[in-house]
């Protein structure tokens, strides 16, 4: 098994336990590379590319009606991946911009 086979794997593995959530909480996406996500993240938020966020999306939550929460650096890349995603039909997609201003929503709303 290569390490794309194998990252595809363990994605689908954890869509189906993040799928449930998808109906009463909202997904939130870290769209980073994989180094900057190494350097800091939220615990249990996956982890999905800009570049790979509507094959990885669809196979993850394949309800376009799922309330999807990005965010990276700047808030750059989550708008490339709002703008794909959109294309792709989903319809409850928000930018959160930086991973801090993701961590600040998340802290007002806990």
């Amino acid at each position: 098994m290569n390490i794309k086979s194998t990252f595809s794997m363990l994605t689908l593995m954890s869509g189906l336990i993040f799928t449930h959530l998808a109906f009463s909480e909202p997904v939130w996406i870290d769209v980073r590379t994989v180094n900057e996500n190494k350097a800091d993240n939220i615990a249990g938020d996956p982890l999905i590319p800009y570049q790979q966020i509507v094959e990885e999306v669809s196979l993850l939550y394949p309800d376009k009606d799922t309330e999807i929460n990005l965010y990276c650096r700047s808030g750059n890349r989550a708008g490339i991946a709002l703008s794909a995603l959109n294309a792709a039909g989903y319809t409850h997609v928000q930018n959160f911009g930086s991973i801090g201003n993701a961590r600040k929503v998340r802290a007002a709303t806990d």
